[in-house]
């Protein structure tokens, strides 16, 4: 990670604050989520992450609010979600713009009300990890398009943080490649000279 991009995640870990990371794909939203939670106050508590494309919709509820046994058929169990599972951490959001209009609102209120209920539940309970959003959507287009709730666009944009893709920072280069060729020696337990 580049001098100023280093930088730009120490004055943003200490914060609790909401960030929402935007870049191309493989500009390194995770890498620099990872890196802000690492050097927060959080360091030692969970970082969750939910890959918001690969869940379908009807399961994005349960992943991050988790269920009460019997909210729905097959809950045979009471599931914790990530939200609650988060504890102190960090619970990340990859590909927020992939939120069904139905999830947003509802994480909307998450955010506005730091509490949340079980599906099926009545308990309201307490969320205290940080969220941050990645995209590699333009969020603006789809907010213009409908496709996005502006006023979640508002409450994840507190802290908005742009990675530009790595073609236009080749000095990251060297440093990636050092640690892709350590990473690799060592899964193969070879030496580097």
């Amino acid at each position: 990670v580049s001098e100023r991009l280093l930088g730009l995640a120490e004055k943003v870990a200490p914060a609790p604050t909401t960030l929402l990371i935007t870049g191309e794909s493989g500009s390194g939203k995770d890498h620099f989520a990872r890196l802000v939670h690492e050097l927060s106050p959080r360091r030692d508590a969970p970082f969750l992450k939910i890959d918001c494309t690969s869940l379908p919709p009807q399961l994005i509820e349960s992943e991050l609010f988790g269920h009460e046994r019997g909210a729905f058929t097959g809950a045979v169990e009471r599931k914790l979600g990530r939200l609650e599972l988060g504890g102190k951490g960090t619970i990340v959001l990859d590909e927020i713009a992939a939120f069904s209009p139905e999830a947003q609102g509802k994480l909307l209120r998450v955010l506005q009300e730091r509490t949340f209920e079980r599906l099926g539940g009545s308990e309201p309970l307490n969320i205290e990890a940080r969220i941050i959003a990645l995209t590699s959507t333009d969020l603006h287009t789809a907010v213009s398009a409908g496709h996005f709730r502006e006023d979640l666009f508002f409450r994840l944009s507190v802290l908005p943080i742009s990675l530009p893709p790595l073609r236009d920072r080749p000095g990251d280069i060297p440093l990636l490649a050092q640690r892709f060729a350590l990473r690799t020696a060592s899964e193969m337990q070879k030496e580097i000279r």
